[in-house]
């Protein structure tokens, strides 16, 4: 997003925010009625059209979304909502892809409420590393041929009892409606937005062998120091990364051994 769009979207995750910073609101079931608004203004065009019209009055496009969805979700879903087709979108598509964002948002708050981010981060982690090494079951969860129950089925069979329910729930979503995104691409957007529920970055280590407890602390210590923030590891491992490790952050990677790396690490820390 640019511009407006990402200046509205910011402001509606602060709205989102203060609306999860209330106990009484229950994240879970506010995540429903948001990927329910999702799926609605991704399907009806022209209404998505109506309510990002810069030339029509913010104040008639929210009365409009109240009319329109009011009686189908909850009043904190309808208010964020309103507020949100108050503010000026660049595309009419961006309203969809932050009302998406906001809906697993606010299912990652659930998650956090709970204690269990941190499985649900790995567990993203985790799932995506399946696909990627599974031909089989990624051809099954992006077959456009097959139905959305078909798919959520299939999901509740490999993750249903095994995975937290969040984490159970942003899958089913990526898969049922990835909305022109690569599966590979949605789970590793969930990943981020799951670090930055505790304002960390994501780095995935790929090593030849498990690291110990200790490599891990001074790895993400180093890491941490390098970067300014703490870090979240998404840890691999591939024999083939023969004698070192594979660490990357973003679009940075870096490559070498583990003693290596940190001891660069901390040389470039330390100036």
């Amino acid at each position: 997003m640019n511009g407006a769009s990402r200046e509205a979207l910011a402001a509606a995750r602060e709205r989102l925010d203060a609306l999860t910073d209330n106990t009484s609101v229950d994240a879970g079931s506010l995540a429903d009625e948001l990927a329910a608004v999702t799926a609605l203004l991704d399907r009806e065009v022209s209404l998505r059209r109506v309510l990002t019209d810069p030339a029509q009055p913010g104040e008639a496009k929210a009365e409009l979304a109240q009319r329109l969805i009011g009686t189908q979700v909850g009043g904190a879903a309808a208010d964020l909502v309103s507020g949100m087709v108050r503010s000026r979108w660049s595309q009419s598509r961006d309203l969809v892809d932050a009302l998406e964002q906001l809906a697993d948002l606010a299912d990652l708050t659930a998650a956090q409420r709970r204690g269990k981010l941190d499985n649900v981060e790995d567990e993203l982690f985790r799932f995506g590393r399946i696909v990627a090494s599974s031909t089989e079951l990624r051809a099954a969860l992006t077959n456009r041929a097959a139905s959305a129950s078909a798919k959520g089925e299939l999901l509740r069979s490999l993750l249903g009892g095994r995975a937290d329910a969040v984490t159970e729930r942003l899958v089913t979503r990526l898969v049922a409606a990835p909305r022109g995104r690569s599966l590979e691409s949605g789970l590793e957007s969930l990943s981020k937005l799951a670090a930055e529920r505790r304002d960390r970055m994501v780095a995935v280590v790929t090593s030849a062998v498990p690291l110990s407890e200790r490599q891990k602390q001074r790895l993400g210590d180093a890491l941490a120091k390098l970067y300014g923030r703490q870090m979240h590891l998404n840890l691999d491992v591939d024999p083939e990364v023969l004698g070192g490790i594979r660490v990357q952050v973003g679009d940075e990677v870096i490559n070498g051994s583990i003693a290596d790396r940190i001891e660069d690490a901390g040389r470039r820390v330390a100036g």
